[in-house]
């Protein structure tokens, strides 16, 4: 039996097609963002100092709850985080996040996570008398372009 030469090339093309176009959606599966802050952001337990993060969810097929906090190039992990699912009416085609404005020289706070084109997000948990204290101050959410947000956007912006 004799295999003709365009069926192997036609195969191999097709497998390796194939295998690029899994490896270019990675990053939709874990959803990592990268956003730029340039002024502190507080996540639960800690404050981030201004700078770029690389937030993702955590590699698991049975939790989708669980956001990890990294470094801009994803080499050093600040946190990994609990959360609750998120839901909002309309997606948009850019990161959005919904930040609390606390003021009087605090930093504000991230309360919940939007990826791009998704209607469900996470939102991020803190102690109960966090919670409380934050459904007291003014919260805003921002589109952030190109996946990139800075704090300063959300000085003056609508929720």
């Amino acid at each position: 039996m004799k295999i003709n030469r365009g069926y192997i090339i036609v195969g191999l093309i097709i497998a390796f097609t194939l295998f690029f176009e899994l490896a270019a959606h990675a990053d939709e599966w874990d959803e990592t963002t990268k956003l730029t802050f340039n002024e502190p952001i507080y996540i639960p337990g800690q404050t981030l100092a201004a700078g770029t993060y690389t937030f993702k969810l955590a590699n698991s097929n049975s939790d989708r709850d669980i956001v990890q906090v990294f470094d801009e190039d994803g080499t050093h992990l600040y946190a990994t985080l609990q959360t609750v699912s998120a839901e909002r009416s309309e997606p948009t085609d850019d990161t959005a996040l919904t930040l609390v404005q606390r003021g009087s020289g605090r930093p504000n706070v991230l309360l919940k996570w939007f990826y791009p084109g998704r209607e469900i997000g996470v939102e991020f948990v803190y102690s109960k008398g966090t919670e409380q204290e934050l459904t007291q101050d003014k919260q805003v959410t921002v589109v952030a372009n190109q996946h990139t947000m800075s704090n300063s956007d959300a000085m003056g912006a609508g929720n």
